[in-house]
């Protein structure tokens, strides 16, 4: 009994216009029950899933929902005997049977490719007023699944979208409501912008973060003056961040290394190197004090300008 109630697939029949294919969940739908309701009564799905339209992934984006199913198609044969859904004793019965159903066409495998390559999901109608949607989700790179979310019973389970009952086919519209280049929504929702994948804040949650940003600094400092702009970069990105994080000793600790880098500059250096080292280590040490206008977070260093610098960049 337990594994007929718990671990049994559910069966239904999903029609869309004149499409009809035969379909099993997995897990089974558990029956809802409203607590908003004077005499609560538990709702089930129908054994007859109707599609009731189609709307962009992007429109509906990732909405709130019960629960989450497989879904899988179930092949019959001319008699109308179950391929796909049992499981036969034998290899044998069990490979022809795989072999029969993989040769039937289906619409749920017509639909679950149409989905995932538009880019959409398909509106269910699961029972009075209980709306769901079929969508592609992707296990790995290869590999999709067709599944069912179900909606919180009621007829706008989904606020930004209005009553679902209300909705209709763009060809109603007197113009496109997505626009000719497709960039705008009928529906309040977030403009589609392209996201920036660069990162903007410095983050040291592990020691190693905060060594190879100081590494860095030192690196460049070593390379002076063709590094300045990098070196100056590198450096007020370290200070504003330690200005945030009230990590001042560190801002003292960077320019006590500045000022040890320029006593083992060789002889071969350019001289703009020991000037922009002693800056830079000086203009630390007041950041760090807390308390001066160079500490505000606003502020960024400047290269020094000295005559060997306008005399290289006249070069240049």
């Amino acid at each position: 009994k337990l594994i007929d109630q718990a671990y049994s697939p559910f069966h239904a029949v999903l029609k869309c216009g004149h499409l009809v294919s035969d379909m099993q969940m997995f897990p089974r739908p558990e029956p809802v029950i409203i607590d908003e309701e004077l005499e609560p009564v538990p709702k089930t799905i129908n054994t007859e899933l109707d599609i009731v339209g189609f709307i962009k992934i992007a429109d509906i984006a990732s909405p709130p929902v019960l629960s989450r199913h497989l879904v899988l198609p179930i092949a019959l044969n001319k008699e109308g005997d179950d391929l796909g859904s049992g499981l036969p004793e034998e290899t044998e019965d069990e490979t022809s049977a795989s072999q029969i159903a993989g040769k039937m066409p289906s619409f749920c495998v017509l639909l679950h490719g149409s989905l995932k390559v538009e880019g959409m999901v398909a509106i269910v109608l699961l029972g009075p007023d209980w709306y769901g949607m079929l969508y592609s989700q992707a296990d790995s790179k290869k590999k999709s699944n067709l599944m069912m979310s179900l909606f919180e019973p009621g007829p706008e389970p989904l606020p930004w979208l209005g009553k679902m009952s209300q909705l209709g086919p763009i060809l109603d519209a007197e113009e496109n409501p997505y626009g000719e280049d497709d960039s705008k929504s009928p529906f309040p929702i977030q403009p589609r912008t392209k996201r920036s994948y660069a990162q903007n804040v410095t983050v040291w949650i592990k020691p190693s973060g905060l060594q190879t940003d100081v590494q860095k600094i030192l690196r460049n400092a070593r390379k002076l003056p063709e590094k300045t702009q990098t070196f100056y970069k590198e450096l007020n990105r370290l200070r504003k961040a330690a200005l945030a994080f009230g990590f001042l000793d560190l801002l003292k600790g960077v320019a006590d290394m500045l000022d040890r880098e320029c006593t083992l500059l060789p002889d071969t250096a350019h001289p703009d190197a020991a000037f922009q080292l002693s800056h830079a280590a000086q203009q630390l040490k007041l950041a760090s004090s807390g308390n001066s206008e160079y500490a505000a977070y606003e502020h960024n260093i400047a290269p020094l300008q000295t005559d060997f610098s306008s005399s290289s960049a006249d070069r240049i």
